[in-house]
Formats: structure tokens, C-alpha cells, sequence
């Protein structure tokens, strides 16, 4: 997303049309600078591939990519199946190069390939692809992207409110329970309404134990990432694990403190233009007490003791 609003600034006149997995549309649809977004169901379509509706489905998508007429098209995620969807459009396709793509065999497919080093964070990787497709030239790192996110009906925080980004599809991502409860104790005891979203069975379950004899608590109903968007808009702090709704809150200038397990900060850590905290790091996860450490900081930060976080 920083990467297509920086493209926009330097290219304005260009339509550009976004393929993204079903789920995530919603969410697309809510950045400035896209035209048209093309909804796909590739983990469907994986799990069915005998069936006719499938292949029918897949042919549309051809048929629809094809139409476009694109002078480009951007592989973004360097992966097998984002590289075939592409090829559909038989159009000149840009991507990451072999040393640089997530899955390398990807790169065969593009006709223009670019180097982005993985010492590189994900936002920088990407702002060298697109500017490579814009054919414009990139000015130096950005700490603080646009995401270019049109929030209806979001962005008046609640002044207490802290929602907990509990869940994580990788395991070896998750931090203990236990460290958890202290967090949503410590944060209810401070005046903070702790608010728990889930996205599975397992983490409602996670969920309402966190919540149980905690003042005030709540267990959020589960939510399209469009509704999500305006719960994290609304809330005056964000803590959580290494996932695409703690970058969300990023997106979305929420404070927000970020909980590394078993991955870098350096390379997936948060970018944003709202304050950022960030605990922990691969095999070395944070103890609760480095998360409240955290916490005080952001809260010290803030200048107007009206507008602080925590009491």
C-alpha cells in the first residue's frame, strides 16, 4: 500500500486495478488510488481443483485480466501462484529477481525482474518494484509510509480503549497466555477497556478466558477486515503479535505496541506515521514487563496529559 501511494504521487493519470485474494478486498477498496479491485479465491480454487466450477472461475479471471489491456503488471508478492495469475494477463509483468523473490522460481515468469535486498525492510523491497514498473526514481527510506487508507465512518478514538491482537495463523509466532492475562489485567486495572478479537475457533476460546473476571473486557464479534479497520481506527492503542492486523493498525496512525516472537523487526517490524513501539525479536520474545515498559513510553511521549493513553 505505501508502495501504490507513492506510485500515485508520481504517476496520478494511471488506473490501477488490484488482484488480492477475496477476504482482503475490503480492505483494498478502502485505498485512494485504486480503480478496480478483482477479487480471487485461489485457496478455493486449490482445494477444488477437480471441480468445473473451478476452472470455470479460473477462465473468467483470464478472460478479465486479459480485457485490462495493462502496459504492466506487478508481481508484489514474488510467489508461484501470485506469478501464474499474473501470467494470465499476458502483459509485460514486473518482479522480484531470483535472489530476491520469496519462492525464486517465480522470477522465470517475469519479463522484468528487480533486485531489492532481503536485508531491506518489506516496505522498501516493494517501493523498489513499483518504482522500477512507475520507471521513476525513489527518493530516500521512509520510516513513516502512506498507506493511502479512506476510513468511512473511522478514526474517532475511544479514549480508553486498547484492543489485544492475540492470534496468529503461524504458531511459533504466539506469545504465552499467560502473558497475555497479565497485560489485559494490568491495562484494565489503568482504566483501559481491553477489547478481544478472533478469527477462529481456537482464538475465540483464547479469547474469552483472557477475558473472564477482567473489568470492563470484551470479546469483539468476529469481523470482515473492513469492520476490523474501523474497530483498530477507533481505539486509542494497539497491542500485538507480527501480523497483518498490527500492520493494519500501523496503517491507520492507531499507538500501537508490536510483540516479536520469531521474526525481525528489521525486515516485517511496523511502519507507520503513529507512534510505534516495538518489543522482542526472533527467539527472543518479550516478558510482560517489557510490553508495560513499552506502554509507558508511548504514553510519555504524549505531550497533552488529556490525550495519554493509560491513567
Amino acid at each position: 500500500m505505501p508502495a501504490l501511494t507513492e506510485f500515485h504521487a508520481q504517476r496520478p493519470q494511471a488506473r490501477v486495478d488490484w488482484v488480492v485474494e477475496e477476504g482482503y478486498a475490503p480492505l483494498v477498496r478502502l485505498h485512494r488510488a485504486v480503480s478496480q479491485v478483482i477479487p480471487v479465491n485461489w485457496r478455493r480454487w486449490r482445494q477444488n481443483l477437480l471441480d468445473k466450477g473451478t476452472w470455470r472461475a479460473i477462465a473468467r479471471l483470464r478472460a478479465q485480466l486479459r480485457a485490462g489491456h495493462y502496459d504492466a503488471v506487478i508481481d508484489a508478492q514474488g510467489l508461484i501462484k501470485s506469478a501464474i495469475i499474473a501470467a494470465m494477463s499476458a502483459r509485460p509483468r514486473y518482479g522480484l529477481d531470483w535472489s530476491s523473490a520469496r519462492e525464486p522460481i517465480a522470477s522465470l515468469s517475469y519479463a522484468h525482474r528487480v533486485n531489492a535486498s532481503w536485508d531491506l525492510h518489506a516496505v522498501e523491497r516493494c517501493r523498489r518494484l513499483f518504482s522500477a514498473a512507475g520507471g521513476y526514481a525513489l527518493s530516500d527510506q521512509i520510516t513513516g509510509p502512506d498507506y493511502g487508507l479512506l476510513l468511512p465512518g473511522g478514526g474517532n478514538a475511544s479514549e480508553y480503549r486498547c484492543v489485544l491482537l492475540h492470534g496468529t495463523a503461524q504458531a511459533s509466532k504466539c506469545w504465552p497466555e499467560a502473558h497475555w492475562r497479565t497485560i489485559a489485567v494490568s491495562l484494565s486495572a489503568r482504566g483501559m477497556q481491553v477489547i478481544l478479537p478472533h478469527g477462529s475457533a481456537d482464538e475465540l476460546a483464547r479469547a474469552e478466558r483472557l477475558a473472564e473476571g477482567i473489568c470492563g473486557a470484551q470479546v469483539a464479534p468476529r469481523s470482515a477486515i473492513d469492520d476490523m479497520a474501523r474497530l483498530l481506527a477507533g481505539s486509542a492503542l494497539v497491542i500485538g503479535l507480527d501480523t497483518g492486523l498490527l500492520h493494519l493498525a500501523a496503517a491507520l496512525r492507531v499507538p500501537l505496541v508490536a510483540i516479536h516472537v520469531d521474526s525481525s523487526p528489521q525486515a516485517t517490524g511496523p511502519r507507520g506515521q503513529g507512534p510505534i513501539e516495538v518489543c522482542g525479536s526472533i527467539d527472543q520474545p518479550p516478558t510482560p514487563a517489557d510490553v508495560l515498559a513499552a506502554i509507558d513510553r508511548l504514553n510519555s511521549a504524549i505531550g497533552d496529559p488529556s490525550q495519554r493513553l493509560v491513567r
